[in-house]
Parts: structure tokens; sequence; C-alpha cells
């Protein structure tokens, strides 16, 4: 996909060239998160119908399922599809809904994990909201990704944006921020799971805060291209 590296530097063109070239072949990972509205806002400018996964693990603040909803509702998003774990594999794996206390890479496994690897099998590129400047762990991605467990390629159009250029263009687009981030929350995933975050920790440092554990599992194991 050397196609897409002369169009790396505007995240509109990346994304319409990538549609262009893939087309059904394409989709976009999203988490209506913290800073999610300008990766989806590029989207619905490139083509409002290119498909968008969210991942609804069961376990989300209310707050996100309804931001869910509004943002892709104001941006005129018509290919957003809800992913998640079978109910038998929940019922089965974590009965009392409490496996992430004793066990949150199970937890991801069963509820993020598992479920994107086989929604993700139709496509070739995999489209993901990702900066360098979100943690440590992110400091040295690219734009374009090859994975090494697959031939599947990641596309992060938002990897040398700060988290200061992001907030600048959600204003001067007027996009709205998730709920929560007022309440200090700059990086939001399950609700059992996050925390807010002061002014001195990166903005991930409030996902599974106090463990050996800064992924859910879902972005390992990709290389650079």
């Amino acid at each position: 996909m050397r196609q897409l590296t002369e169009v790396q530097e505007n995240p509109v063109l990346l994304l319409r060239k990538a549609h262009a070239l893939l087309g059904s072949r394409l989709a976009v990972m999203s988490s209506f998160g913290a800073e999610s509205a300008l990766l989806l806002a590029f989207v619905a400018e490139a083509d409002p119908d290119i498909k968008v996964l969210f991942l609804n693990t069961g376990k989300h603040f209310p707050q996100t399922l309804t931001y869910r909803q509004e943002l892709a509702d104001k941006l005129g998003l018509t290919n957003v599809e809800d992913i998640g774990p079978s109910p038998a594999q929940v019922s089965d794996r974590d009965p009392t809904g409490e496996l992430w206390a004793f066990d949150p890479d199970a937890c991801c496994n069963l509820r993020k994990v598992e479920p994107l690897q086989v929604a993700s099998l139709p496509y070739e590129v995999l489209v993901t909201g990702r900066k360098r400047g979100q943690a440590a762990t992110r400091a040295t991605m690219t734009i374009v990704e090859e994975r090494a467990d697959s031939q599947q390629l990641r596309l992060n159009p938002l990897a040398f944006w700060s988290a200061r250029d992001i907030q600048a263009e959600m204003q001067r687009r007027a996009l709205p921020p998730h709920p929560l981030v007022a309440e200090g929350y700059l990086s939001i995933g399950c609700a059992p799971c996050t925390r807010p975050v002061d002014g001195q920790e990166d903005a991930r440092s409030g996902r599974w805060s106090g463990l050996n554990k800064t992924e859910c599992g879902i972005h390992i194991a990709a290389k650079p291209l």
C-alpha cells in the first residue's frame, strides 16, 4: 500500500485515497472517546459511508454510548457498526461481570481483542485514532503500519498530531467533546478500568491505573512500514 505514502500529511486525502483504493476492504476503528471526534470528522469529510467499527464491550460509560450516537448523527456518518462479544461467550467466561477485577487481560481478550479479530477479517486496512503523544508506548508509531502477525495494515492519520493541535482543530470545527473530558478523563475506555488524570500525567495513565498494563491488545504486534 505504498500508494498511501504520498498523501500521509493530509488526513482527509489519506482517507479518501485509501477508500478509493480499497472500498469495502477499509474500515475505521473508533472508541468514540476523548479525541475521537476529529478523526471521525475527517472520515465524514472523506466519505461518510466509510465503515466505522465501534467496540461495544458492555462495560462502557453510559456517556460514551450516548456520545457515540450523537456524534455519528452530527457528522452524518452512515455506516457505523457496533461489534462486541457474543452473549454466550460472556455468560461462559464472565458470568458475574467481574472478570476485569481479577484478570483484566482476559477481560480485554473477551470483550475487545477477540471480537475485533473476527469483525476485522474482511478488511485489509484498519484506520485508528492513535497518536504518538498519548503515551510512551506509542512514541515511535508511524502513519502507515504493517501488522507483524498478519497482512493487515493500520493507518494512523493523527500519529503526529499533538493534543494541542487536536483541540484547536476540534474547536475550529465546533466538534463536541466527549462529556467526560470536562471531568478529567483524557483517555476513555471501559468504566471499571478508567479514571481521571491530572495535568502531570500522560493521557493514558488513567487506563488500568496501578496495573502493569498499558494496552488492551487490539493494537499490539504492529511494525512500521
